[in-house]
């Protein structure tokens, strides 16, 4: 999975590095997940599907990739001959998102990847790799295998976060038994869970709530459940 994720972790340092070169409004274009854009890119993944006999616009990856940025679209594919031009908000075009598909089997489905999660993700990598240590402290949560991050062993004095897509939150970054770092996303599900009490179980991974719901999807993640008091917790077979 290392291997896999670094283009786009690559892609994300050029744009956010070249961000300033735009001028504000050109900027928001490349920052907003606007909903027409998607429409027009699910109509031409709709079209090529059709047109090839199933086949799906999207570039080759590892089976073990991340669920969530498994199957980036291949603009190529349909651009221009079934949508006009990419997307301004498309990391193609100098902008945050990566376009992806999701239930490719049943309903493939446009949603969106933010890159900036890629880019904290990165920077703790390239930490860990010059400090040559494990940055483990506490563990988040009993047998789940997932632990706080040591920033002061990485050589920073305040912990990362990262700007919630889906509320205000800044979302804390664990680190996992696999010396993987991921975003937390606890906050958000037990937003949804205490506000709309859907009808989830524990032992089910319940990143649906957010990936089903949002045009942004909770990459670079571990999976959730509920405990038998409903509280949301970490999956504990998931890593």
């Amino acid at each position: 999975m290392k291997r896999m994720i670094m283009l786009p972790m690559a892609a994300a340092v050029m744009l956010l590095l070249s961000g300033c070169l735009y001028p504000q409004d050109e900027l928001e274009s490349k920052q907003t997940p606007y909903e027409d854009q998607m429409e027009t890119v699910q109509k031409a993944v709709d079209t090529y599907q059709q047109q090839t006999d199933g086949l799906l616009p999207i570039k080759t990856r590892d089976q073990e990739t991340d669920p969530y940025i498994k199957y980036p679209i291949e603009f190529s594919k349909i651009v221009p001959s079934l949508t006009e031009k990419i997307p301004s908000n498309a990391y193609e075009q100098g902008g945050i998102y990566q376009y992806v598909l999701m239930d490719v089997e049943e309903d493939p489905t446009v949603k969106l990847v933010d890159l900036r999660v890629a880019e904290r993700i990165r920077e703790l990598i390239l930490r860990k790799t010059v400090n040559g240590v494990l940055p483990f402290k506490d563990p988040v949560q009993e047998g789940a295998n997932v632990y706080e991050v040591d920033f002061q062993k990485m050589g920073l004095k305040e912990p990362l976060t990262v700007e919630s897509p889906y509320s205000d939150a800044h979302l804390p970054l664990v680190v996992g038994g696999d010396g993987n770092f991921y975003i937390d996303y606890a906050i958000d599900l037990a937003r949804i869970v205490e506000r709309d009490k859907p009808d989830v179980k524990p032992g089910e991974d319940i990143r649906y709530l957010l990936a089903d719901n949002y045009p942004i999807l909770p990459a670079y993640s571990l999976p959730y459940t509920v405990n038998g008091q409903n509280e949301v917790v970490f999956l504990k077979s998931s890593n």
